[in-house]
């Protein structure tokens, strides 16, 4: 089979078009909709709950919608599952093997599904580089080397869509580094991933876009620059004088505390008019902090939103 003609550029890693899971009267999924685009680490956040196993498992056919429709690199990821899976590197969440195999024995077994793509020297350096024995039997893994062998697996036969879910649980910092190497290996190759991660600090390292689902929704799809160029920046200045009452009456920009000539203040969706306000005084010292995409997660998942802060007011010469 193959996949739905696109003209002019290259098939999307995956598209979902309205897609609805129910378990029962439970929704897991409400009607979501998901263009990621090939080439790129997609990253798929959310929390425990929220959807992201669902939508894995209805991209890789294990669970079928209740409506809607799933594309992966062009097929139905239903009528054309083992087209699919042909392409698809694949760990799972909750990653189970065969207890009694060596490890290099289930790398066989993986191996003899995909005979044409079988490549003995790119499986031996993904052992070397990740450090693991082929020659240790599965039931004595850690679990970080049973995530190491998950990985291997899916990496080995060069797929042309990794769909990770949690793929660095377990495993120690360095080892962590070197799976981000080998993600963006296989992006620099013309693959694609698609990362569904707690670990917000390596989504911020490794991903190009994020989708972040909330119950069941995709509450939002940003490239991770733009979604932190958009975000709230904290800014702390000292001036050398106190400064006039409405320097920062300037959209997207809040006061949140006064100490003398030291402003705290939040600046929204960038700060190129904020940073050109406090230029026109003579300024003492500057900083900035720009929050980490788990700042701007969270900021998504804010039940009530904060109280806001006293307007600026200049304070008396006596106080």
């Amino acid at each position: 089979m193959r996949p739905m003609a696109m003209t002019g550029r290259q098939r999307p890693a995956i598209e979902l078009s309205s897609v609805v899971k129910d378990y029962g009267r439970t929704r897991a999924l409400a009607g979501i909709d998901l263009h990621v685009e090939p080439g790129r680490i997609f990253g798929f956040l959310g929390p425990n709950g929220a959807g992201k196993t669902t939508t894995i498992r209805i991209l890789l056919d294990l669970i079928r919608p209740t409506a809607g429709t799933a594309r992966v690199l062009g097929f139905d990821c239903q009528r054309q599952s083992i087209e699919v899976r042909r392409r698809v590197g694949y760990v799972p969440g909750d990653l189970r093997m065969y207890e009694s195999m060596r490890a290099g024995e289930f790398l066989d077994f993986i191996d003899s599904f995909r005979p044409a793509r079988r490549d003995a020297a790119f499986r031996a350096a993904l052992l070397e580089r990740l450090a693991l024995d082929p020659a240790r039997r599965i039931r004595v893994l850690s679990k970080g080397n049973r995530q190491k062998l998950g990985l291997i697996q899916a990496l080995m036969h060069r797929p042309e869509l990794l769909v990770l879910d949690e793929p660095t649980s377990g495993l120690d910092p360095l080892v962590q580094e070197e799976v981000s190497r080998l993600l963006e290996e296989a992006v620099a190759d013309g693959r694609s991933v698609f990362l569904s991660s707690h670990a917000l600090s390596e989504v911020e390292r490794v991903c190009q876009s994020v989708g972040i689902i909330r119950q069941g929704e995709i509450a939002a799809v940003e490239d991770v620059a733009r979604l932190k160029a958009r975000s709230m920046h904290v800014v702390e200045v000292t001036f050398a004088a106190p400064p006039p009452s409405r320097l920062f009456d300037l959209p997207g920009v809040r006061v949140v505390r006064v100490d003398g000539s030291t402003v705290h203040l939040q600046a929204h969706d960038g700060i190129d008019a904020l940073v050109k306000a406090i230029a026109t005084q003579r300024v003492l010292d500057l900083r900035t902090e720009q929050p980490s995409l788990e700042d701007i997660f969270l900021a998504y998942y804010t039940e009530t939103p904060a109280a806001p802060a006293p307007l600026y007011e200049e304070r008396p010469a006596h106080a």
